[in-house]
């Protein structure tokens, strides 16, 4: 098994292995590209977006720029999804959007996890775990999203929010840690 496949399955992989890093940097490259990309460009700016991410739901995907990702690939996005400035995606783990999502500025959606032993931190051994977000979710600006969380339908969570486990269809949720305040009916 390659350390790509051990990533995607959830297995310990080496972070340095040459084919991850040189995926890393041929992403990087497209990244570049797409960041520098006249805002007004938006059938080049479209373009791209097919080319970096792994499944797009249709051709009304925005991302304002800059946007950030490890792998793009490993990202796949709805219809009508929306993200606003300074979009961050670590997938090293599968991410995949709903329909009608909204995404805040400078969040941050995260799969890739470390020891916190410093000794085995240091071997740069990790692993991943997917994100999911359901179809009509809003999520506010700054938010945190951490490995392994799925977020349902339906749902806000609120700007600043660390969300560090999953979260029900059909709330509200704010916090640090992200808990749910209210349902919707």
């Amino acid at each position: 098994m390659t350390e790509k496949e051990k990533m995607l399955a959830g297995e310990i992989y080496s972070a340095v292995d040459e084919e991850l890093r040189h995926e890393l940097n041929a992403t990087k490259d497209l990244l570049r590209e797409y960041n520098n990309l006249r805002p007004s460009d938006l059938d080049a700016r479209r373009a791209m977006l097919m080319e970096l991410l792994g499944e797009v739901g249709d051709d009304a995907v925005f991302i304002n720029q800059p946007f950030f990702c490890d792998y793009g690939k490993h990202i796949r996005v709805g219809r009508r999804f929306f993200a606003n400035f300074n979009l961050t995606i670590l997938d090293e783990a599968y991410v995949t959007i709903g329909d009608d999502c909204f995404i805040g500025p400078n969040v941050g959606i995260y799969t890739a996890c470390h020891s916190t032993d410093p000794v085995e931190r240091n071997t740069r051994q990790e692993w991943a775990r997917p994100v999911t977000i359901g179809n009509n979710v809003w999520i506010g600006g700054s938010v945190t999203i951490l490995p392994g969380v799925t977020i349902g339908d339906n749902v806000t969570i609120g700007a600043g929010s660390v969300v560090t486990h999953d979260i029900p269809s059909g709330t509200v949720a704010v916090g640090n840690p992200c808990r749910v305040i209210r349902r919707l009916k």
